[in-house]
């Protein structure tokens, strides 16, 4: 994790439970609390800025549940290591699953508590990395100015890759993510094809494929998006899902 004191962003619906949380930090040296969410939205935000260590994250609130913020920061490139905190302990297979480090339950116990931030602190960004994403998301975190949206899955027509940042183009719009493309394929390929190093489609908007007079290949979407260029690595496994999913149209 980091060289000096960890960050830890707090997540609860309820202000006593941050309060206890914030208060037990203060009693265990090395750890620094950098905010603190009272919904999972909220929870995306900070932590999209502030970028925390650790967070420590209630399972049961309105909205994002602390499962499905887990499952969000689980595919960032730069993931924080999720302790969830709760009440319930049927969550905890599930918590596992979403790749959390810790399981604590409600009461925190100071003992406890410490025990799991050091195991969490011990463990560098480069393991945390490696660590799978969890189940596939319904919806995505993306940034529109300098907030954050949710975006589901399937209103989205592709994701387009541009240096460091992903785009969604989706029907409402455009929006930027602050995920690998290669993540994304990994996690959502049954549902959109990669047609370019730098481009997934959904498969359910790919209208045709077309070949230029260069030679060149582009597919067009039924969104009536501009056309997007098709590599000839991919041109096959288009073409295949094309024919596969035609109806009613001669195929390519």
């Amino acid at each position: 994790m980091s060289t000096g004191t960890t960050r830890v962003l707090i997540v609860d619906d309820e202000p006593p439970a941050r309060s206890r949380l914030r208060q037990l930090l203060t009693e265990i040296p090395g750890f620094d609390v950098v905010g603190e969410a009272s919904h999972g939205e909220e929870a995306l935000q900070l932590a999209s800025h502030m970028l925390p260590d650790i967070v420590l994250l209630d399972i049961r609130m309105p909205g994002l549940d602390g499962l499905q913020v887990a499952g969000h920061m689980a595919n960032w490139a730069q993931k924080p290591a999720i302790i969830f905190t709760t009440a319930y302990d049927e969550y905890a297979i599930q918590a596992f699953d979403a790749q959390a480090i810790g399981y604590l339950l409600k009461p925190v116990r100071r003992e406890r508590l410490q025990q799991t931030l050091a195991h969490a602190a011990r463990i560098s960004r480069a393991q945390l990395a490696e660590l799978p994403g969890s189940l596939p998301r319904t919806q995505i975190c993306a940034q529109r100015g300098r907030s954050l949206q949710m975006i589901r899955i399937e209103d989205i027509y592709c994701f387009q890759a541009d240096q460091k940042y992903v785009t969604a183009h989706y029907a409402g719009g455009e929006a930027l993510l602050d995920e690998p493309l290669k993540n994304l394929e990994s996690e959502f390929g049954e549902r959109f094809l990669r047609i370019h190093r730098n481009a997934l489609v959904a498969v359910e908007y790919m209208d045709s494929l077309e070949q230029e007079d260069n030679g060149a290949w582009q597919v067009r979407l039924k969104a009536g998006l501009p056309p997007l260029a098709v590599s000839r690595r991919h041109v096959g496994e288009v073409k295949r899902r094309l024919r596969a999913g035609w109806s009613g149209s001669s195929p390519v």
